[in-house]
């Protein structure tokens, strides 16, 4: 069993252990989320991409799409749209592209670095990142570069799941986190060091108020709100 996980946290030099964490777990991933999250991740990429759509965006970009769940969800409530899946895991998008094909959904999933999107500027009405965004290497540099392939009066939609909030809901959580989610991980994936890395990914990530702060600082009009008690936060950024 594969125990090697990738350091956490913003600033950390991690693409490659990223890279090659995810290809390992990429057959059961989709599994894993359905059954770590009780199935109610579906509801919370239904909530963000209301919120990517409320503008009637022409062309999106779904970075660190994975096996392209909410570029899929994107393209079904927007089949007008022009939707574009990016991911810098082949393994992970050669799944999306299964997915896509037995939906009769047609998604561009194309290889790509968040922190080096192969796109001009101002390509897209609308950019969204749903559970990929706290493995960025830089988050800065991530969100500087959303904002640029973004254009004026776009929108980015961010998904993720933020540290545990305090009480005691937070708590329990965070025993399930790093004492439950782990075990489960390595048993379905046969890879402890990924789920071992997703609880500590979170508990190193910023907090809502901050994540919204750096979203602020890049240039973005940005709103967020929690879901499931706090499980997971959508973050907005509007590009003026």
């Amino acid at each position: 069993m594969t125990s090697s996980r990738p350091p956490v946290g913003d600033k950390q030099d991690r693409g490659r252990e990223v890279q090659a964490m995810f290809a390992s777990i990429a057959p059961r991933y989709d599994l894993l989320n359905r059954v770590l999250s009780l199935g109610v991740d579906r509801a919370w990429r239904r909530e963000a991409a209301r919120e990517a759509l409320t503008l009637n965006p022409r062309r999106i970009l779904d970075v660190a799409t994975g096996t392209g769940d909410f570029a899929l969800e994107l393209k079904a409530r927007a089949p007008q749209a022009e939707v574009v899946g990016s991911d810098f895991v082949p393994q992970m998008l050669e799944i999306a592209r299964e997915k896509a094909r037995g939906r009769h959904l047609e998604v561009r999933l194309e290889e790509g670095d968040a922190l080096n999107l192969p796109y001009p500027d101002g390509a897209f009405d609308a950019v969204t990142c749903a559970f990929g965004f706290r493995n960025f290497a830089d988050y800065a540099r991530g969100l500087s570069e959303l904002w640029r392939v973004l254009t004026p009066g776009g929108r980015l939609v961010i998904l993720e799941f933020p540290p545990p909030r305090p009480g005691l809901f937070g708590s329990l959580f965070r025993f399930y986190f790093r004492q439950i989610l782990p075990r489960v991980g390595a048993w379905v994936s046969g890879n402890a060091g990924a789920y071992t890395y997703l609880p500590e990914s979170v508990l190193a990530f910023p907090d809502p108020e901050r994540l919204a702060g750096l979203m602020h600082a890049t240039g973005f009009r940005t709103r967020f709100r929690l879901l499931t008690f706090g499980i997971a936060a959508i973050h907005v950024g509007d590009k003026g």
